[in-house]
């Protein structure tokens, strides 16, 4: 199973601040598909990510146990 964080407008639109998933063997991409069709999460595609308290691509292969982040970009001055 992994842990997948969900942080500022991505928690509200999920509902919680996290999640438990399958995801080994899954690229970051693969899984921002899934959670946005299950979720009705906008413009995940969009969001940095990052496993393991590291930032990760869209291309990183998630791994058994990963912890997953997804952080929208965040604006302020």
């Amino acid at each position: 199973m992994n842990k997948v964080l969900f942080f500022a407008h991505l928690r509200d639109e999920v509902g919680q601040e996290n999640v438990e998933v399958e995801a080994a063997g899954k690229t970051i991409a693969e899984l921002k598909k899934e959670l946005a069709g299950t979720y009705g999460i906008q413009k995940l595609d969009a969001v940095m990510a990052a496993v393991n308290e590291e930032f990760a691509g869209d291309d990183e292969v998630i791994k058994e146990g990963d912890t997953i982040a997804f952080i929208p970009p965040v604006s302020g001055g």
